[in-house]
């Protein structure tokens, strides 16, 4: 593996999203244990958020997730929910993209930043694994990008879906691996 031509996508790991799992704080070790992994590789890492502008001129009606969202009020771009957690906060020279849809591509620059760094090979962890995991995984197998996915760095509310995803789904597109095993690949 090319460490320069790789990155570590961090993605949804939000106040407004990590708060849902607050009495397991246990599960972002994962997260935190890649990161520190990548940071020492001199592998990109990229925190992928989700947020909107005031007044959401980003959701359309027809969208089920963002429309409740919208007439509820909250995760604009200031808002404290949008903000990275402070567990896995970036450090300088690393990008926080924020995107408007379910899929860390759709609607940000994360395409322009991995083309410019010429990042061929992606690595993606977050929360949930039926949400921006899949979108992302499918969008960047489209793109042709190389995928590894961190099996224990995602997290979904129904571990039954979850253990779909990672058993029987994501292998056919990437490859599926622990947080252990990737840093072990990485020595």
């Amino acid at each position: 593996m090319h460490n320069q031509k790789t990155a570590l996508l961090v993605m949804d790991l939000q106040n407004g999203i990590v708060s849902r799992f607050a009495d397991k704080q246990e599960i972002l070790k994962p997260f935190q244990q890649a990161i520190q992994a990548a940071r020492q590789n001199n592998i990109q890492v990229i925190f992928v958020r989700v947020g909107f502008s005031e007044g959401y001129p980003e959701v359309s009606k027809n969208n089920k997730i963002f429309s409740a969202i919208a007439k509820n009020g909250g995760m604009t771009f200031t808002d404290l929910s949008t903000q990275i957690h402070e567990s896995v906060e970036p450090i300088q020279g690393e990008p926080v993209i924020t995107k408007y849809r379910v899929s860390a591509f759709t609607g940000s620059n994360l395409e322009v930043i991995l083309r410019s760094q010429e990042i061929d090979s992606i690595v993606l962890s977050g929360i949930s694994t039926s949400g921006v995991v899949l979108s992302t995984l499918r969008e960047a197998a489209d793109k042709d990008y190389s995928i590894t996915v961190l099996s224990d760095a995602c997290i979904d509310s129904d571990p039954e879906v979850h253990r779909v995803l990672i058993e029987k789904i994501f292998p056919r597109q990437a490859e599926v691996q622990t947080v252990d095993r990737w840093i072990d690949h990485l020595k």
